[in-house]
């Protein structure tokens, strides 16, 4: 039997995000707001069984999410496979009761079921790998909330901490390393994202070069 990881625990740090919760809200209720809201806007809707949770990212937020974002693609582009990037589309999953805008989503390994169109949440299976960044406290326990969406790998990172979860019988277990990109150890992340607060570019290609360092290292 596997036993869910549990969520992660709230800590003192800088604000990262802005949030109001709204509660006993229906489903019905939940679209209208989502309908009523500007497709362009900064605000990002977590609904969850009569829960609606509206965050408004700061600066220490997107930060993480721009960087962990070119982390990941760069590592896409280095081990040469295939990506759909959803960003934050509006997940919606009415039999679930359940509808999300994640930092980021991305369709790696099912990419070519879904390049070159729109995805369709009521069909497709849901993205690959999802992406959250969580430096204040949320009312939403996310790991509960996408493990029952299906999503098979999710990345949570509070502003010092990366956690790397994998969807096993229908509950996240906690892993060091992510199972879409096992050379990767965690270290290679905290590296870049201090050294990208420097210099964004400096960090990419110091990630190159520690790839095919690695690679050559492998090989021998």
């Amino acid at each position: 039997m596997v036993i869910a990881a549990p969520e992660p625990k709230a800590e003192l740090q800088p604000v990262g995000e802005q949030r109001v919760v709204l509660r006993g809200l229906s489903w019905e209720a939940y679209l209208q707001i989502l309908n009523a809201l500007p497709q362009s806007r900064g605000s990002r809707l977590t609904y969850d069984n009569e829960v609606l949770e509206i965050t408004i990212p700061l600066e220490d937020h997107e930060f993480s999410v721009r960087l962990i974002e070119c982390f990941l693609r760069t590592l896409v582009e280095l081990m040469r496979m295939r990506i759909k990037t959803m960003g934050s589309t509006t997940m919606n999953y009415p039999r679930l009761k359940k509808g999300a805008e994640p930092d980021s989503a991305y369709y790696i390994q099912n990419q070519p079921l879904v390049k070159g169109r729109n995805v369709d949440f009521s069909q497709d299976p849901p993205p690959d790998l999802v992406v959250e960044v969580d430096i204040t406290h949320t009312d939403i326990a996310k790991n509960q909330f996408y493990s029952s969406i299906g999503v098979p790998e999710f990345w949570r990172f509070n502003g010092k901490i990366w956690r790397i979860y994998q969807l096993q019988e229908g509950v996240y277990v906690e892993f060091e390393v992510s199972p879409t990109f096992p050379q990767v150890p965690k270290e290679q992340l905290y590296a870049f994202l201090k050294q990208a607060k420097e210099d964004e570019i400096e960090a990419v290609e110091s990630l190159r070069t520690w790839w095919y360092s690695s690679m050559m290292e492998a090989t021998i």
